[in-house]
C-alpha cells in the first residue's frame, strides 16, 4: 500500500513538474515574441518619427536668359531682355509617411515594400539681374519679374532632380536605416533600391558583422 502511494505521489509530482515546465517554457516563448514585437515597433517608430528628412544637399548656379517681345499698335514689336544669374542651395530627402514596411519577427527583418521617391524638400535661392535691356514702350513690371523668377526657379529644380543628388540621397537613407536597424540587431531589406545600392547596404551589413 505504501509503495502504491509512493508511485502515485511520484506521478502527481511528475505531472506537476511538467505543468510548471510547460508553463515556464510557454511564458518564455510569449515573452520572446512580445520582446520582438516591442523591438520592431520601437524600430518602426524611430524611423517613422523622422517624417521628412534631408539626406543630400547641393549648390547650383544657373544663368537664365529671358527674352520677350511686345507688339506695339500692330506696326512693330518691341523687345526686352534680361540675364538672370541664380544661385541655390537645394535639399533633397524623403517623406517617410509614404513608406510601407512589413516586419518579420522570426528573421528580425524589416522589409521596405514601398519607398518614396527622393524629392526637393527645400530650395534657398538668390537671384541677380544683369544686362537688362528694355525700351520705354516695353518695360519690365512687377509681374514680369515674378514670372522670370518662377521660370528660373523651375529650371533650378529640374537641374537638381537630374543631378546626382537623388542618387546620393537614396544611398544615404539606405545606410541610415540599416545602421539604425543594426543597432537593435535587425536587418532592413529594400525592394525598390537599385542593385548597386543594395550591394552597398550588403557590404555595410558585412562590415557590421566583422565589427561585432
Amino acid at each position: 500500500m505504501e509503495f502504491l502511494l509512493f508511485l502515485v505521489a511520484i506521478a502527481i509530482g511528475g505531472i506537476a513538474a511538467w505543468q510548471i515546465f510547460n508553463w515556464m517554457y510557454g511564458k518564455k516563448l510569449r515573452d520572446n515574441k512580445e520582446e520582438l514585437r516591442q523591438e520592431s515597433t520601437l524600430l518602426l517608430e524611430r524611423i517613422e518619427k523622422v517624417f521628412k528628412v534631408v539626406m543630400a544637399e547641393g549648390y547650383f548656379t544657373e544663368i537664365y536668359d529671358h527674352s520677350s517681345k511686345k507688339e506695339f499698335m500692330g506696326f512693330f514689336k518691341v523687345n526686352k531682355k534680361a540675364l538672370v544669374v541664380s544661385r541655390a542651395k537645394v535639399s533633397v530627402g524623403f517623406d517617410f509617411g509614404k513608406m510601407k514596411v512589413k516586419r518579420d519577427e522570426t528573421t528580425r527583418k524589416l522589409v521596405v515594400e514601398q519607398f518614396p521617391e527622393a524629392e526637393i524638400l527645400s530650395i534657398d535661392t538668390d537671384y541677380k539681374f544683369y544686362d537688362i535691356d528694355q525700351g520705354w514702350l516695353n518695360k519690365f513690371n512687377h509681374e514680369d519679374y515674378t514670372n522670370i523668377l518662377n521660370e528660373a526657379k523651375k529650371v533650378m529644380q529640374e537641374k537638381a532632380l537630374t543631378s546626382d543628388l537623388p542618387r546620393v540621397a537614396n544611398r544615404q537613407v539606405g545606410l541610415m536605416m540599416s545602421q539604425l536597424a543594426a543597432s537593435m540587431n535587425w536587418e532592413v531589406e529594400f525592394k525598390q533600391l537599385p542593385i548597386s545600392e543594395q550591394k552597398t547596404l550588403a557590404e555595410f551589413a558585412d562590415f557590421q558583422e566583422v565589427k561585432e
